[in-house]
């Protein structure tokens, strides 16, 4: 830990202007900007870091959930992470990094997720790639799903209660997906400036199937799009009432784009193949807490297996350890000790825990070794859909 930084809450106004300052000109914001990000996460939801009496960086923390073999899994995601221009390159955004994880194993939180501006940062604190945060385009005139055997039904006011066990059903359903904070609710379901955004049931308004909130939108050259901000989509008849709905745009709207899973199962509904990429980025994720975070999220049911881990953590010693991790029923259970079959680093836990590569991709990357018959447990396990999600915090 770099010795001459001190990390806190913020404790009087001005540091919350100061921190304002800091991160406007690090994300291209202005002061007005800002303020309402303070206000959705919470003021005290922030931590400063300090050499003497300058005040160099900041960053917030979201508290909720984040599902995994369809369970929640405790986690904070980091947002925000800003260092004022002058001290960049003295070891405050590491040191920052480590108070603050050491702040969240000391809560007892089981995982981190943040989206890093650089990965090398992250790494030094034991992040490693963790999902999929992607973006797709289709042109409307090509969506040409015509059948739409379920109404849909325009919600005004927005409000994201009517959404929130909805969502939590295709969430639980989706490995990476969040257990969302208000906070993010509350950025799914505002505007921006001058514009206007629409919110749809699908299906009856006692039993809905799903539910479509966008925007629309005109591009510079004149083209227009449809922006999807959230969706859910729970029976296959809600899928087609969400293409067919989609597609009704067309004599408007040139484009839909919308976020998804890299391998999208909506787009198997469509005749053609005529989706592209538009963006997309990988988060990271911590392990804070391993024998937590094994117990806390799902597995596979129907496998019974044991699988000896071994962990090396630089940063938290409680996770510099061997552990066992028993599988029965869906469910884990750790005990400290073992044989070590599997041998990793905690950054090469992460995308081993999310799904996100094979144990033997990891292998092949140097991220772990382990025994042939661990390696087979371990793939067993893990095993389950691409993470991935849809919000950007």
């Amino acid at each position: 830990m770099v010795s001459q930084f001190e990390y806190s809450q913020i404790a009087h106004p001005d540091e919350g202007q100061q921190l304002g300052n800091i991160l406007a000109q690090c994300f291209l914001n202005s002061q007005d900007e800002i303020e309402p990000y303070f206000n959705r996460i919470g003021r005290e939801n922030l931590r400063i870091i300090r050499e003497g009496e300058q005040l160099v960086g900041g960053l917030a923390m979201i508290t909720m959930g984040q599902w995994f073999g369809g369970q929640r899994v405790p986690m904070t995601g980091i947002s925000g992470v800003g260092i004022a221009p002058e001290y960049r390159g003295t070891g405050a955004a590491i040191a920052m990094m480590q108070y603050t994880v050491k702040e969240l194993h000391a809560k007892g939180v089981a995982i981190s997720v943040l989206y890093p501006a650089t990965q090398r940062l992250y790494r030094k604190a034991g992040y490693e790639q963790g999902g999929i945060f992607c973006s797709w385009e289709i042109p409307t005139q090509s969506i040409q799903v015509r059948e739409q055997p379920l109404r849909v039904k325009p919600v005004v006011p927005i409000n994201h209660e009517l959404f929130h066990d909805l969502h939590q059903q295709q969430a639980k359903l989706n490995n990476g997906n969040l257990d969302r904070n208000q906070a993010i609710w509350e950025q799914v379901i505002l505007p921006n400036d001058q514009e206007k955004l629409y919110a749809y049931l699908i299906g009856s308004p006692d039993q809905p199937q799903g539910y479509i909130i966008f925007s629309q939108n005109r591009e510079n050259d004149g083209s227009s799009f449809i922006g999807l901000r959230d969706w859910v989509v729970l029976t296959t008849a809600a899928a087609k009432t969400f293409w067919s709905f989609l597609a009704n745009h067309r004599s408007q709207i040139d484009k839909v784009r919308w976020k998804g899973s890299v391998f999208d199962f909506l787009t198997l509904l469509l005749p053609e193949q005529t989706i592209k990429q538009k963006f997309i980025e990988r988060w990271v994720l911590r392990v804070i807490d391993v024998p937590q975070a094994l117990e806390k999220r799902g597995y596979p049911l129907g496998i019974q297996a044991e699988l000896h881990l071994e962990v090396r953590d630089d940063l938290l010693t409680e996770n510099n350890a061997r552990f066992i991790l028993s599988v029965a029923n869906g469910r884990g259970e750790v005990t400290r000790g073992g044989k070590g079959e599997l041998t990793l680093d905690i950054r090469g836990l992460s995308p081993l825990y999310t799904g996100l590569f094979t144990p033997h991709q990891l292998k092949l990357a140097g991220q772990l070794d382990a025994t042939e018959t661990a390696l087979l447990s371990a793939t067993q396990l893990f095993a389950g859909s691409s993470p991935w999600m849809p919000d950007f915090f």
